[in-house]
């Protein structure tokens, strides 16, 4: 799961962010524009050629919507389910945001058991050493940039709270956003009680995705490219890099989170938005071969939203 590995050692409380004309033929007489009027020729033409589907896309599920609607514009096996790694970090991360009564600036110690688990199943991290005092928020950049599954630990114990009672809050928030094909043993990804125990499908992380973009602060972190953090009383100085590969690359990217195991293979949950309007897209194990890397996922989600945008 170590997908960019360790970014810097640290961690502070000021979250300081670097961060046509003739009678038509029969065949396309009846079409129309978007604006509802006769179509000429020439826009008849882009019509018909008009692809029916994103091409090159390699992941085995998949799907592209709106993200305002959720209308689904193009799924591919998308109630499957499927191990989508680290993009389960994004329903911890909506889980302590939609903690009643949150506050963000509540110091919190990272405990020891991080050590460990991170060891165990040599998960990416953000650094975070034991007995570091941070603050919920700068803990959810450190899960979500640098994808560490340190601070998801730490989240966890301080939001269950214990991470039993966590990983049954993340459970409970699935069924109340009707996602009725995930389940969740684990706060990040990790195959801890098997490499399938952990599983949702493309549709349900569609929901998933667009209710946590909903959420302000859960959209200001994962589309930040880069925070850094000072050294202060009681953490260490870091700097956390976001594995997203579309920021900063794909115009109008907005975040949202990369995925990786050996079973699930290349994960992107992505959005971006081009003019008025907003798409929201998941690939799975979009790699042919056992990589890492998200070269594949990347291109699969720049051909699904191009196409999207072109439509």
């Amino acid at each position: 799961m170590r997908t960019a590995g360790l970014l810097a050692a640290g961690a502070l409380a000021t979250g300081m962010i670097l961060i046509g004309g003739a009678t038509a033929p029969a065949a396309w007489a009846a079409v129309t524009t978007s604006a509802g009027q006769p179509a000429t020729a020439a826009t008849a033409r882009t019509v018909a050629t008009r692809p029916a589907a994103p091409a090159g896309v390699r992941s085995r599920l998949a799907e592209l919507a709106n993200a305002a609607t959720g209308a689904d514009l193009w799924s591919r096996s998308s109630v499957l389910e499927r191990p989508m790694g680290s993009i389960t970090k994004v329903m911890t991360a909506y889980v302590v945001l939609t903690t009643p009564g949150l506050n963000l600036n509540r110091v919190i110690t990272v405990p020891s058991g991080i050590v460990a688990y991170d060891e165990e199943y040599d998960a990416s991290t953000a650094g975070l050493q034991p007995g570091e005092r941070l603050t919920t928020l700068q803990l959810l950049y450190a899960m979500l940039l640098p994808s560490g599954c340190d601070a998801a630990y730490t989240l966890a114990d301080a939001y269950g709270p214990g991470l039993t009672g966590f990983i049954a809050r993340m459970n409970a928030t699935a069924r109340e956003l009707g996602l009725t094909r995930t389940h969740f043993s684990d706060f990040s990804g990790l195959p801890v009680a098997g490499e399938y125990a952990t599983y949702s499908t493309a549709h349900d992380l569609i929901g998933l995705g667009r209710a946590a973009m909903r959420n302000k602060t859960f959209a200001a972190v994962v589309g930040t490219r880069e925070v850094a953090v000072a050294a202060g009383h009681g953490h260490l100085a870091h700097t956390w890099r976001t594995l997203n590969p579309l920021l900063g690359t794909f115009p109008g990217a907005a975040g949202i989170k990369t995925g990786y195991t050996s079973a699930a293979g290349q994960c992107l949950l992505f959005e971006a938005k081009r003019g008025s309007t907003t798409l929201i897209g998941v690939v799975l194990d979009s790699s042919g071969v056992n990589s890492s890397t998200l070269a594949a996922a990347a291109s699969d989600a720049t051909d699904m939203l191009d196409w999207g945008f072109s439509r």
